[in-house]
C-alpha cells in the first residue's frame, strides 16, 4: 500500500467531507475588496507592508499581509488551515514538490498558466526561467498534475562559493580558481600565510549534499545521476567514487576549516564575514547577512571549481520565495493581479534594494549590488531537486551525507561509504516495493 504524507491524508479527508469547513464562522463578513496574504519572511515584512500600502493607493484594493514565523511554524499553520479550509487568498508552500502537488491535486492552488501566457507571454518572459521551473509541472511529471505554472516567484537564489579578495591577495593569488587543481594550489598558498581555506555550514547536512550534487553533475552528468536515483546505476560506480573522493582530497589537503562537519551555517557565515576563512560555500541570501556582519567585507562569488572541463558546473538554485493563489478564493482575480504587480520590474527593484535578495524579474537586475550580479549571471547553471525527474529515497540521501562527514574526518574511505550507501539503497528499494 502506498504511504501517504500527513498533508495528503488531511486533504483527502477535507475533500471527502470528513473534516467540515467552517468559513465565515462567527458571523464575520468577507470584504470583497481585501486580499489576504500570509508569509514567513521576517526580513521582508516591512517592505512588503510598504508595497501593500502603495498598491492600495494605486488600485483601491487593500492587501492585508500577515507574518507567521519561523518557517516551520508557518508551514504548520498552512497545514492546519488546509484542514479547516481557511487558507488565505495568497500563501506559500514551504515543502517538497510532492506536497506542492498534493495541494494542487486537492484543489487548493490555482493554475496560473493562462495568466503567464497573456500579452504574448509577457509575464513569463520577464521572469528567470529557472525560478518559474520550481513552480512548474511539466507534461511528464511523476505526480500526475496537469502541466502548468502554479506559483509566482518574488526572488531567486543560488548557492555558490565566495572568496575574500584581500585574503587571496595576501596569499599572492591573483585570480579566483576556476578548476580543481587551481583551487588546491590556492589552499596550499593560503596555508603558507596562516589563512583557513573553505568554511560552510555543513552541520546542516543538506548543504554538504548540495556541494556533492554539484560535483556529481560535473563529473558524470545529469542523466547518470538521475539513473542512479531511479536505481539503474549503483553508488559503487567509479563516477560516484570520484564524487566522494572530492571530499577526501579536500580534507587531506587541509582545505576545510576546523569543525566544518558540525558547524551551523550561521556560525559559518560569521567566520567568513569576520575574515577567518578565504572561501565559503553559501547561498545568495548571504549578501544581506554579510552586509549586516561586516559592511566593509570585500568578496565575490564564483562557481565551485570544476573537475571535468567537458561538463558544466551545475549549482542548486531557482525560486527563493514563491506564492500561490487559492483556487477557491472569491478574490482570485485580485490576488493574481497583486502578484503580477509585485513581480513587476519596479517593485522587484525595490525588494532587491531593501532586502539584498536577487529579484525574480530579470529586468530589475540593474539596481542590484555587484556581488548579487555575480550570482545572477549564472542562473542558467542552476538545478534543484524540486525540478528533477527523480529524487533519491530519504534514507539513502541521509546515508550518503553522513558518509561524506565520515570521509572528511577520516573515519571511512570513499569506497567504504559507497558500498554502505548502495546497501541502504537496495534495502530501501525493497521496502518501497513491498509497500506498493
Amino acid at each position: 500500500m502506498k504511504k501517504f504524507s500527513f498533508v495528503a491524508v488531511v486533504l483527502v479527508l477535507i475533500c471527502s467531507g470528513v473534516i467540515v469547513a467552517c468559513t465565515g464562522c462567527g458571523g464575520s463578513k468577507e470584504d470583497p475588496n481585501q486580499v489576504t496574504m500570509w508569509h514567513w519572511m521576517t526580513d521582508r515584512d516591512a517592505v512588503l507592508q510598504q508595497l501593500a500600502q502603495q498598491y492600495e493607493q494605486e488600485t483601491g484594493v487593500k492587501i492585508k499581509i500577515e507574518l507567521f514565523a519561523p518557517s516551520d511554524s508557518y508551514s504548520q499553520r498552512i497545514t492546519a488551515s488546509s484542514q479547516a479550509n481557511t487558507l488565505p487568498d495568497i500563501f506559500g508552500i514551504l515543502d517538497k514538490k510532492e506536497i506542492f502537488a498534493d495541494f494542487i491535486r486537492y484543489g487548493f492552488v490555482a493554475n496560473l498558466t493562462e495568466e503567464f501566457a497573456k500579452d504574448g507571454g509577457a509575464w513569463e518572459k520577464s521572469m528567470f526561467p529557472k525560478a518559474l521551473d520550481v513552480n512548474r509541472f511539466k507534461p511528464d511529471n511523476i505526480y500526475g498534475i496537469e502541466p502548468g505554472i502554479y506559483g509566482v516567484p518574488i526572488d531567486v537564489t543560488n548557492i555558490q562559493m565566495l572568496y575574500n579578495k584581500k585574503l587571496l591577495a595576501k596569499a599572492g593569488i591573483k585570480k579566483a580558481p576556476t578548476n580543481f587543481s587551481e583551487f588546491l594550489a590556492s589552499i596550499k598558498a593560503l596555508k603558507r600565510v596562516g589563512v583557513s581555506g573553505l568554511v560552510s555550514g555543513w552541520g546542516e547536512i543538506w548543504m554538504a549534499d548540495a556541494f556533492a550534487s554539484n560535483y556529481a553533475f560535473n563529473i558524470m552528468g545529469e542523466e547518470k545521476v538521475m539513473a542512479t536515483y531511479k536505481g539503474d546505476v549503483k553508488y559503487t560506480d567509479p563516477d560516484w567514487i570520484k564524487v566522494l573522493n572530492v571530499f577526501k582530497t579536500l580534507s587531506e589537503a587541509g582545505a576545510f576549516m576546523e569543525g566544518i562537519v558540525t558547524k551551523p551555517n550561521k556560525e559559518a557565515e560569521q567566520d567568513f564575514a569576520l575574515e577567518r576563512a578565504a572561501f565559503a560555500y553559501n547561498g545568495s541570501w548571504c549578501v544581506n547577512v554579510y552586509h549586516d556582519m561586516n559592511p566593509s567585507l570585500e568578496y565575490s562569488a564564483m562557481l565551485p571549481p570544476t573537475i571535468n572541463p567537458k561538463r558544466p558546473m551545475k549549482i542548486w538554485g531557482g525560486a527563493g520565495s514563491s506564492f500561490v493563489v487559492k483556487e477557491t478564493s472569491t478574490r482570485k482575480d485580485k490576488a493574481i493581479a497583486f502578484l503580477k504587480w509585485l513581480s513587476a520590474e519596479k517593485q522587484q527593484a525595490l525588494l532587491a534594494k531593501e532586502t539584498r535578495n536577487l529579484p525574480a524579474n530579470r529586468k530589475a537586475l540593474e539596481s542590484i549590488p555587484e556581488v548579487l550580479a555575480d550570482f545572477a549571471s549564472v542562473m542558467d547553471n542552476t538545478t534543484h531537486p524540486t525540478i528533477w525527474k527523480y529524487n533519491e529515497l530519504p534514507a539513502v540521501t541521509e546515508a550518503f551525507d553522513k558518509g561524506i562527514q565520515s570521509i572528511i574526518i577520516g573515519e571511512k574511505t570513499p569506497k567504504q561509504v559507497a558500498s554502505e550507501v548502495q546497501a541502504v539503497k537496495e534495502r530501501e528499494t525493497e521496502k518501497a516495493k513491498r509497500r506498493q
